[in-house]
């Protein structure tokens, strides 16, 4: 059978790969079937803690384009274990997305965790949704100030993840906050101690 991972590895890249020295490399992965087809735990995970993407289309005549997506962690629901699902929040109103979607349905995730230095691709087919009330009240993140103009369904063919080579590692404002946030109350609760054994007064806060 014709391992899912051809469906980056076409006859010219393997060329490339031959003529570069990588081709070997691949053949065991491919000898087993390719790239993961199917939504697994720790796919589902990555999914769920992720608040950015990018979503990828191409025009009919193959002009690409990617946007970013994004929204609370978890706005990438998954619905089985091949789909995934978001609200197509309204935007600049240009459509680019949409507007290939509606002549060419194949299309492209590609995900970044900077913090752990994790990216994941994910292949595929995706459509566009519109007036179906239920299903974007589902996709819908809870509380989250923006309107939904419609539903994006994205069925997976292939998903691999890469190795961290060239990430930079970076985090989150909020987390930076959470963590310097915790380490003064850390702080705090070390010197009120080290006040009470002593018998001294803890340093007033900077």
């Amino acid at each position: 059978m014709t391992p899912s991972s051809d469906i980056a590895f076409t006859p010219a890249v393997k060329a490339v790969q031959t003529r570069r020295g990588s081709r070997a490399q691949y053949r065991p992965m491919e000898d087993r079937g390719g790239f993961r087809t199917k939504i697994d735990d720790g796919l589902r995970e990555f999914l769920d803690q992720a608040d950015s993407a990018y979503l990828v289309t191409a025009s009919a005549d193959g002009q690409p384009y990617a946007q970013h997506r994004g929204g609370p962690a978890g706005f990438l629901r998954v619905l089985d274990d091949r789909t995934i699902g978001f609200a197509d929040f309204a935007g600049n109103r240009q459509y680019v997305s949409t507007g290939n979607l509606s002549e060419n349905p194949k299309a492209f995730l590609f995900l970044m965790d900077y913090a752990n230095r994790r990216r994941v691709k994910i292949w595929g087919t995706a459509r566009v949704v519109e007036g179906d009330a239920a299903l974007i009240a589902r996709l819908m993140p809870d509380g989250y100030q923006a309107r939904a103009e419609s539903a994006v369904l994205f069925e997976i063919v292939a998903w691999d993840l890469n190795c961290p080579q060239h990430i930079p590692q970076k985090f989150a404002a909020r987390d930076v906050a959470a963590a310097l946030d915790a380490r003064e109350a850390r702080i705090a609760d070390l010197e009120a101690e080290l006040a009470r054994v002593t018998g001294t007064q803890p340093s007033p806060p900077l």
